[in-house]
């Protein structure tokens, strides 16, 4: 994963859980990932599998390539 991937699918996924309201901590329960995992992953400090990609892309219902479009 390139890292303009990584910081399209970091902001992409802070922005979707902070429109649903979410901390980070409820959201990490709502997936079963570990804390940490979202923190990491919003600082952009690990690469996301296409399953946790996948998983959050449901959560969220949209469709998983919509974490990697840019938006404003």
């Amino acid at each position: 994963m390139n890292q303009d991937s990584k910081i399209i699918i970091a902001n992409n996924i802070k922005k979707l859980r902070e429109q649903a309201k979410l901390t980070r901590e409820k959201l990490s329960l709502i997936l079963e990932l570990e804390n940490s995992y979202i923190s990491k992953l919003e600082n952009k400090r690990i690469n996301i599998t296409i399953d946790k990609l996948d998983k959050i892309a449901n959560y969220f219902n949209i469709k998983t390539f919509e974490l990697l479009i840019p938006r404003d």
